[in-house]
């Protein structure tokens, strides 16, 4: 039979009945030109000697134009000649010599298998295969010699490369090789096809290189590069804490878990070492590969404190710790051996900086993945070292976010005081404790004011800004101004306070930030239903009428309080039935999109319509109709129903410009006092009322107007006359004869003052009604 790498094949009569790929780049003609055809024809005239002749070769070879000729028999048993190529014992010998040092001292792993994928030689120097004799590997596939995390997978790759010739290059497989089975190792694989010059496939080639250092190191690297940039992106604790579990998992171990210790997590300072067991700690996060599995801290040991746990709250070391998860009695000890089988791997570090201890970083894996090993501890340390940096910040936010919380609902009124006028209900939240505010408290004569607010920016500052302009609003309303001027004497005061930011050195940093703020005040009048309101900033509040029709109040909007433009304010009366809901909310209630702005406040509007419903409903279904404000805003809603004064508990006289009337007034005070069962305020608001109304007779223009308000808490007298001067209060010398009218009244008032309107002025008195017993 003609050998394997014969260049051609002719048969007794010099046709040439096989033509192999070397012949056809030899002599430049293609199988179908030269099967069928007579050599001669194909060859040049040195061959054609021996082709004529053929049988005087039939003995032996001949050698011509450097080919070497030799008999041979055909397929169908007739004689015939093979022409192999020309043969060098030099290169044939070279070329053994490599193939043999390839396959007995490179540190590549080398395999060649046939086309069954069965190993026929290999070499034994390579990695892994210490301690293999050729008979464990010749004939066997490698897949039944090695254990491979994914033996599907890669005889699919080796079958791929078989069937389409198309070389396969630097592939990892990951594989537990006998010579070390407790470590799984990773293998750079590449795989050719082999096959003969005529194109018959002949089996497979592979070339293994064990990468596993490299590939450690690079996973580590990509932990460390995760870390880097997923955690300390929130200054949140449970964010930064989950962020470096979920970081871990499943990359680098099983199973991670972050504890914190309690003063940590109440934002109080980091206690120092050595932290004892009677500092608890806080699980603060935790991850896992198995969605099921709880904590491994839980069932499986006291994890706490003892052992390692505690040895790294003490010495700031991280450990490698060895445990059996069925060992609940055992406490997990220390250890850098190789662990028995079953027995878990964790490594147990302090997450610290500089002098303070914050918690515990743990990290497990699970039996049948590799250990832990002393390498690793470079990047648990690295990671622990910045994740204590983002904690401590998390920790400096979480102090100064508690503050400012606790002093925003120390400025703002929990509950605000029912009020004989109104009836109120309000919604606040604050999750980043900023500068909204809203108020409801009493004006003289029966009037309630109504305010809501908010000062741009978050946190401590904008808090004590906020906190500034309400007790700011509380002393200009004590004046009694009217809601336009009382916003721009507030504006004054924004402004001054901006002023005093920009003043600060340039290393503050509040020095940059603006201090801008909405304001809407309104006042309620229950003896006129009326409502007047003034706006800076901020949206329109919405009425909502006894029948159910709401409407959006058209105030006069100027700019935001402290926003440098020189508007007026201008304020509008709205005449407002018993029974009327009025809406004020801040501008982040509502989305800040317009056309979702504008379907929200419909929305709010539909809600409100059914007005006959208790305040605390409506409140709580606008608050769930409306979509929730953005994360981090300061968002307030305020409803007030309005109610009418009972007119049986208002008197109102005039004043003659006599003095002979002073007594008449006294006289009616006193029946209208027995009426209202407050005989014992006789003796007092007798004297208030003497000593008012003679101011009155003597200064006053007339028409003069005497009014006695009683409410629920006060009783209230008010002189009004259309004089513009206003009275001061003096403190008279002992010989002064008089002086002393206002001076009487404010000792026996619990309070007093003077209020303009647009052409009259009126100076009141206010008492509290004695308790029921």
């Amino acid at each position: 039979m003609a050998s394997d790498d014969a260049l051609l094949v002719v048969d007794a009569a010099g046709v040439v009945v096989a033509w192999s790929q070397e012949a056809r780049s030899l002599f430049g003609r293609e199988a179908s030109e030269a099967i069928g055809r007579h050599v001669a024809e194909l060859l040049s005239g040195s061959w054609r000697s021996v082709a004529s002749d053929p049988a005087g070769r039939s003995s032996g070879e001949a050698v011509v134009t450097g080919l070497m000729v030799r008999p041979t028999t055909l397929e169908d048993g007739g004689p015939g000649w093979s022409v192999d190529g020309p043969r060098s014992d030099e290169g044939d010998a070279k070329d053994q010599a490599l193939l043999d040092a390839l396959f007995t001292q490179s540190p590549i792993g080398l395999q060649v298998l046939d086309p069954q994928l069965r190993v026929q030689r290999v070499n034994l120097t390579a990695s892994g295969l210490a301690g293999f004799d050729s008979s464990q590997l010749i004939g066997h596939r490698l897949s039944e010699v090695f254990p491979m995390s994914d033996p599907d997978e890669n005889d699919a790759m080796v079958r791929h490369v078989l069937a389409t010739g198309r070389p396969a290059l630097d592939r990892l497989v990951r594989v537990r090789p006998p010579a070390d089975p407790e470590h799984e190792h990773v293998y750079s694989v590449s795989v050719f096809r082999l096959q003969s010059p005529d194109g018959r496939v002949l089996g497979l080639s592979t070339a293994v290189v064990d990468v596993t250092v490299r590939e450690r190191a690079l996973a580590r690297t990509r932990v460390l590069n995760a870390a880097r940039e997923h955690v300390g992106r929130s200054l949140e604790l449970e964010a930064t804490c989950a962020a470096l579990v979920d970081v871990l998992v499943p990359d680098f171990a099983d199973a991670a878990e972050v504890d914190l210790l309690d003063p940590v997590v109440r934002g109080e300072g980091a206690p120092s070492a050595p932290v004892g067991p009677e500092v608890p700690l806080r699980r603060m996060a935790f991850a896992a590969t198995e969605p099921h599995r709880d904590s491994l801290g839980a069932g499986t040991g006291p994890f706490r404190f003892p052992a390692a746990w505690l040895q790294s709250l003490t010495d700031l070391r991280p450990h490698l710790v060895t445990y059996r998860p069925d060992d609940t009695t055992s406490v997990p000890q220390v250890s850098r051996t190789v662990p028995a089988p079953g027995a878990r791997s964790a490594i147990v570090t302090p997450l610290t900086l500089r002098d303070g201890v914050f918690g515990t970083l743990s990290l497990y894996r699970s039996p049948d993945r590799d250990p832990f090993v002393d390498a690793d501890l470079d990047l648990v340390l690295e990671v622990s070292a910045r994740t204590a940096l983002h904690i401590d910040n998390a920790r400096r936010y979480t102090r100064e976010h508690t503050i400012a919380l606790t002093l925003q609902r120390r400025l703002l009124p929990p509950h605000p005081a029912p009020q004989t006028a109104v009836e109120s209900a309000h919604f606040h939240q604050s999750t980043e404790a900023g500068g909204g505010w809203f108020d409801v408290f009493p004006l003289s004569g029966a009037r309630t004011a109504l305010t809501v607010g908010r000062v741009s920016g978050t946190g401590i500052h904008a808090t004590m800004a906020m906190g500034q302009l309400r007790t700011a609003i509380h002393t200009l309303a004590s004046l009694d101004l009217e809601p336009d001027e009382l916003l721009a004497r507030l504006d004054d005061t924004v402004k001054r306070l901006a002023a005093e930011r920009a003043d600060l050195p340039p290393s503050d940093p509040l020095r940059t930030e603006p201090l801008t703020a909405d304001c809407l005040y309104a006042v309620y009048d229950p003896l006129t239903l009326s409502c007047t309101m003034a706006l800076a900033g901020g949206p329109q509040p919405v009425i909502v009428h006894p029948d159910g029709t709401t409407d959006t109040t058209d105030v006069p909007a100027a700019p935001a309080l402290g926003g440098g433009e020189e508007s007026p304010f201008a304020g509008i009366r709205v005449e407002l039935p018993e029974g009327s809901i009025i809406a004020l909310y801040t501008d982040t209630f509502l989305p800040a999109v317009e056309s979702e702005m504008k379907a929200a406040q419909s929305r709010l509007r539909e809600v409100l319509a059914y007005s006959s419903r208790p305040l605390d409903e409506l409140r709580d279904e606008a608050v769930h109709t409306v979509p929730p404000p953005p994360p981090g805003t300061d968002a307030v809603l305020l409803l007030v129903r309005t109610r009418a004064h009972d007119p049986g508990l208002v008197a109102v006289w005039d004043l003659p410009k006599d003095p002979a009337a002073i007594t008449t007034a006294r006289a009616r005070t006193r029946r209208q006092l027995t009426e209202w069962h407050l005989d014992e305020l006789a003796l007092t608001t007798e004297l208030i009322v003497s000593e008012l109304a003679t101011n009155a007779v003597r200064y006053g223009t007339p028409p003069l107007t005497l009014r006695l308000i009683k409410d629920d808490r006060t009783l209230t007298f008010e002189v009004t006359d259309l004089s513009p001067v206003s009275p001061h209060l003096r403190h008279a010398q002992t010989s002064d004869e008089g002086g002393r009218g206002l001076f009487i009244c404010a000792e026996l008032s619990q309070n007093w003052g003077v209020r303009f309107s647009e052409n009259s002025k009126t100076i009141w008195s206010e008492q509290a009604l004695p308790r029921q017993v």
